[in-house]
């Protein structure tokens, strides 16, 4: 069964950033073995290259930024977890090497601080806030209604700090480099408020969102492996296995195999949902596959929904922060400053009510993983690399009702990088808009939140 967290735990800690050149130059000289092996050398099959594109545009804007004439916000797309390799190289290999090229002086390190989740040091140890902190990272609570000192750090780091700031605008990853999740409004909201601090203050420099596309290609893609995966996906769900040799049509071969998994993946959880979640019966199976898969997620966040009393109201995405931000509130007990001073019942209360709250939380983190899933990204255009992301994302899925813990994916061969500058968006021509009243202010952060969102499907 899934492994929920047993024991209630004391409030999660801001982590603020602290860098340290010794940490950055001791991750940038190790930044060639972490983008091929990560953390797990047994499984040589990581970034081989990073391709960089339009580097020029942003060595121009470190120059601008260096000589006080701008501040600006890097948001990156976010489809990986390991996207902030490649940015780590995009600042301190590609940044550099360009300036050269083009005889422009910039301060070194051309580096940025950056936002990342809180949560990301539950599952990798305390090591990695620590890592984080010393190389400019700030955490945001993101399963908190409000993460007033996060949010209140990032906009001082905007306005004032000495370095760009870093930030995905999609919140978390979505497994597909060719897909955009829907944004956050998170990106936009900074850069207003650094527009706003800079009037308050009289300063003159522009307010810029710099979009970043990141996208990932397999360099001599691995059918043999993928054909282990997906057997092994199909043994692991009750299907027969399908192995496929050399075929003339083995794409569609793979795509009729792949969406054969899905069904009966997506069947089988219904069969489920309908049985234990007491709700009654939203689909039919004559429905196309995305429908149902909409109802099912539906369904499973209803479910958790129910128990922490949360209206279902909102963007997949939105539900999902309001149940991480209760299950958060019942596992991290801010209300219960001293663990020690607690009676065994009290103590044993709190671990029950935590545990409960871990197992409701993953109906949420089944949703999230799949909230950018779909039917037609295998079907429209089946190549390589949309067969591995949507066999990867299946693994993830039965890896955790297996119970796995931390599991590690499977590697389909080496990948190359793209790493894309978009043209900056500025803030500073929209501010006036967002001055005028609250309705003019949600109105603004709606229309950069939209433009970027076309940046950045534009790279793809």
């Amino acid at each position: 069964m899934p492994h929920p967290i047993e024991r209630a735990q004391p409030r999660l800690e801001f982590i603020p950033q602290r860098f340290n050149l010794l940490v950055y130059y001791a991750v940038k000289a190790l930044l060639p073995v972490l983008r091929r092996f990560r953390l797990r050398p047994w499984l040589p099959a990581g970034i081989a290259q990073i391709e960089t594109v339009n580097v020029e545009k942003l060595v121009n804007l470190y120059q601008e930024f260096q000589n006080g004439k701008i501040r600006f916000l890097m948001a990156f797309r976010h489809a990986e977890v390991d996207d902030p390799l490649s940015m780590m190289y995009l600042l301190s290999k590609a940044v550099p090497r360009v300036a050269r090229q083009e005889n422009i002086s910039l301060q070194y390190p051309a580096h940025s601080y950056f936002l990342y989740d809180r949560g990301m040091t539950l599952w990798a140890g305390e090591w990695l806030g620590w890592m984080l902190s010393g190389l400019g990272g700030l955490s945001i609570y993101r399963g908190k209604r409000l993460d007033r000192v996060g949010l209140r750090t990032a906009r001082d780091l905007f306005a004032n700090g000495k370095l760009p700031i870093s930030v995905a605008p999609e919140g978390g990853t979505n497994g597909h480099s060719e897909i955009v999740s829907a944004l956050e409004p998170g990106v936009p909201q900074l850069g207003f408020w650094c527009a706003e601090d800079l009037a308050k203050a009289n300063r003159s420099e522009s307010v810029l969102i710099v979009p970043i596309a990141i996208q990932y290609f397999y360099i001599n893609p691995s059918w043999k492996k993928l054909n282990s995966l997906l057997s092994k996906l199909e043994a692991d769900s009750g299907l027969s296995v399908q192995p496929i040799g050399e075929s003339i049509e083995r794409e569609k071969l793979f795509s009729e195999r792949i969406l054969r998994l899905g069904e009966h993946v997506l069947s089988q959880m219904e069969k489920f949902s309908d049985r234990f979640y007491h709700q009654p019966p939203s689909t039919n199976s004559n429905q196309d596959i995305d429908t149902r898969l909409q109802a099912i997620l539906n369904k499973g966040l209803q479910a958790a929904e129910q128990y922490f009393n949360l209206e279902s109201e909102g963007t997949v995405i939105e539900r999902c922060r309001r149940i991480e931000s209760a299950g958060w509130e019942d596992i991290y007990r801010g209300d219960l400053p001293d663990f020690n001073s607690l009676s065994p019942l009290h103590r044993g209360l709190a671990d029950w009510i935590a545990e409960e709250a871990s197992l409701r939380m993953l109906h949420m983190r089944l949703a999230e993983s799949f909230v950018a899933v779909t039917e037609n990204y295998v079907k429209e255009k089946p190549t390589f690399e949309r067969f591995a992301e949507t066999s990867l994302i299946l693994f993830d899925l039965i890896s955790r009702i297996k119970g796995d813990k931390n599991p590690a994916r499977p590697r389909l061969g080496w990948r190359k990088t793209r790493v894309t500058i978009g043209e900056p968006i500025s803030v500073t021509e929209r501010f006036s808009n967002y001055q005028k009243n609250r309705v003019g202010a949600r109105q603004a952060v709606d229309d950069l939140k939209r433009d970027l969102q076309t940046a950045l499907e534009k790279m793809i």
